[in-house]
């Protein structure tokens, strides 16, 4: 994965707090923000994932097709709980 240098301005308390936080993993300071920006950025898109879901699923219309699909499998008589995912 390539590399690319910025400058950033932080706070010197953020700072010094990124310093020990990255000590006590063992990591260097770039490695630490690298990854906590990693994780904000995918919680940001898990958060959006699930605003999504959240609308579809309020949808009243497509719960009752849901259901109305979920008994038509069942009718189908598979036993479904010996499935592996």
């Amino acid at each position: 994965m390539a590399h690319r240098k910025t400058a950033i301005a932080v706070p010197e308390d953020v700072l010094a707090a990124v310093d020990r936080a990255a000590r006590a993993r063992g990591e260097s300071r770039s490695r630490f923000i690298s990854r906590v920006l990693r994780l904000a950025v995918r919680a940001q898109r898990d958060a959006e994932v699930t605003r999504r879901l959240d609308a579809l699923f309020a949808d009243e219309s497509l719960c009752d097709r849901q259901r109305r699909e979920a008994g038509d499998w069942a009718l189908v008589g598979i036993d479904w709980a010996s499935e592996r995912w």
